[in-house]
């Protein structure tokens, strides 16, 4: 969703007190406090984390704001690429950068959300992260594995963001092991400006029975599903698009899997050989974990019932429904064991963080 602001109402004069700032940032959907001086020039920034570490830290609402900025915050200069600016927010974790001329006085903001939205997608979103990631311990002993760092972020915040990034706004996370952890981390939503909603498993239910915790009045779209140990490059809008034109009741992503036997497999008739083909390669299509699914079906998933997607989609088909295959051809790990895990520290640094 575009972003409709003027960039305007974000200044502040350095010498008004943190309780305007509050103000300011209470009336204002930029999340962001431009401190000027009186010829408007940039001299800090303050967003809502900013006050609050500074009233843990014994600042009062009355204090200016001068002393609870941040001085020196990354700008961009007037005329600086959409590419390059996109850069240093995705390298410096940043959702907005000031913009300056060369006398350095603020000429606008640039907001993260009106650079990567190229059209709102109202789809909702449900994330999978109730697993104990039994496969991961000791790693998971004290946190559920979606909130297993790689490189700066949680797997699970990758996604978010870059789910964020493709237009939805809309979020529902079914969580089960150390559900807190998972609710605190990402709260409702605001930090990304979306919305989201969490499905409690009281007890496990596989990775199909959140389902039925979802209320099918509020799907009124085909509803995206992920799990939330995935890191993937796919593009979620073509996956949607995908779905839409090839019709039925839901789409299952599917990876290629080679399988090598290292031996040389024999074809014979009878008693005689007919060929030796050394150390063939086989290859699968197998479930991505990643899947569309039309609001008539998720409708029929009711209750806390425990239930897995090859199940839910076994019986569609069985059903006269139709279950298409959606081939990812991008960048595509499951973290589901040590191994993987450490492999996602290696390559993510390069494809997740920039």
């Amino acid at each position: 969703m575009i972003m409709k602001t003027d960039w305007k109402e974000a200044l502040l004069h350095s010498g008004a007190d943190v309780a305007a700032a509050a103000e300011v940032l209470t009336a204002s959907s930029m999340r962001i406090v431009l401190v000027v001086d009186d010829d408007g020039r940039l001299l800090g920034t303050v967003t809502d984390g900013d006050i609050r570490r500074a009233v843990v830290a014994g600042f009062g609402m009355g204090s200016t704001v001068s002393e609870v900025m941040q001085k020196n915050p990354i700008t961009v200069r007037e005329g600086d690429t959409r590419r390059k600016i996109l850069q240093i927010m995705r390298e410096k974790d940043l959702l907005h950068l000031p913009v300056l001329d060369a006398t350095g006085i603020v000429i606008g903001l640039e907001i993260m959300q009106n650079l990567v939205f190229d059209a709102p997608r109202t789809n909702p979103v449900l994330l999978m992260a109730g697993g104990f990631g039994r496969r991961l311990h000791p790693l998971t002993q004290n946190l559920p594995k979606p909130l297993l760092p790689v490189g700066e972020k949680p797997i699970l915040e990758t996604i978010l963001v870059q789910l964020v990034e493709a237009g939805f706004s809309k979020f529902f996370i079914a969580v089960h092991y150390k559900a807190d952890r998972v609710r605190e981390h990402f709260g409702d939503g605001s930090q990304w400006d979306v919305v989201i909603q969490y499905l409690e498993e009281e007890k496990p239910l596989g990775t199909a029975g959140a389902l039925g915790l979802l209320d099918p009045s509020v799907i009124s779209v085909p509803l995206l599903m992920m799990n939330g140990d995935l890191l993937t490059r796919l593009n979620f809008g073509q996956l949607l698009d995908y779905h839409a034109a090839h019709g039925g009741s839901a789409t299952m992503c599917v990876r290629e899997y080679d399988v090598q036997i290292p031996y040389g497999v024999v074809q014979g008739e009878g008693m005689q050989v007919e060929d030796i083909t050394e150390k063939p390669v086989q290859k699968f299509f197998v479930n991505a974990g990643i899947y569309v699914l039309e609001p008539k079906l998720v409708a029929q998933c009711k209750g806390d019932q425990a239930k897995d997607m090859p199940d839910l989609l076994r019986a569609t088909v069985k059903g006269g429904g139709k279950v298409n295959m959606f081939p990812i051809h991008e960048y595509w790990l499951d973290i589901g064991r040590i191994e993987e895990y450490e492999r996602a520290q290696i390559e993510g640094a390069d494809l997740f963080t920039s």
